[in-house]
């Protein structure tokens, strides 16, 4: 019995890894030749949420009705590459993801997203890293809707890690909401180091909303901390910080 309930899952996540491949040329089409950011940013967003349609993934998304109805910064902790595609697939299309600049080594995958809205910071070279942050406190002053995964990175280990600061000073600097989501049941899914996913329920829950004038946006890293609490408080994980 657990053969077949491996076999079908094995089935299961290599028919899921097609259909990403289809969506994703999909989307390579969509955003070189459709213009206005606009236009592409809101047919990507429904091509992922497809992607989650066809493989017959269950999303729960609670508390979007919290998101302010103009700009914000949303933060969310990051388990594992899929978690992009859920923000993106189910947050409003106007929020440009904040991606670690490596992805620009990748020419198709740094076309598709950059093509799509997104926005690169460099986490290895000074000189790199604070060109990146002028421009994302640039936007975010312009009143850009960004989201970002502030831990930068993810691991095998569950729990929540360190926040890097650059999300709450875009945030204190553009005078913006920052919007704390959780999400859960990525990790399962598609942990680090695994090709293929395995079936699983999904789920996001926007947990809290700090306003601009609140008075953890003196100090970015009172804000950085408030959200992790609040994003740590909504999870089955630990603190990594305390360990």
């Amino acid at each position: 019995m657990k053969f077949v309930t491996r076999l079908l899952g094995s089935l299961w996540g290599v028919y899921a890894l097609a259909v990403f491949i289809i969506c994703a040329l999909l989307s390579l089409i969509i955003v070189t030749i459709v213009p206005g950011i606009g236009a592409r940013r809101w047919l990507t967003t429904q091509v992922v949420r497809a992607l989650f349609l066809f493989t017959a993934i269950p999303v729960d998304v609670c508390g979007l009705d919290k998101l302010p109805p103009g700009h914000s910064v949303v933060v969310a902790n990051h388990a594992s590459y899929i978690d992009g595609l859920l923000l993106k697939g189910f947050l409003p299309a106007r929020y440009s993801f904040v991606i670690k600049g490596e992805m620009r080594n990748i020419p198709i995958v740094h076309f598709l997203l950059r093509r799509s809205g997104s926005r690169f910071v460099e986490r290895f070279t000074t000189a790199g890293s604070a060109r990146d942050a002028r421009q994302i406190v640039k936007a975010a002053r312009g009143g850009q809707s960004l989201a970002f995964f502030p831990e930068g990175t993810f691991v095998v280990e569950p729990g929540v890690g360190r926040f890097r600061p650059g999300a709450f000073v875009a945030a204190t600097r553009g005078g913006m909401p920052v919007v704390a989501a959780a999400i859960s049941g990525t990790r399962d899914m598609l942990p680090a180091g695994r090709v293929l996913p395995r079936p699983g329920r999904l789920r996001i829950d926007i947990v809290a909303v700090t306003a601009p004038d609140d008075e953890t946006f003196k100090d970015h890293r009172l804000l950085a901390e408030h959200a992790r609490q609040q994003i740590l408080g909504a999870l089955d994980e630990p603190d990594l910080l305390q360990e």
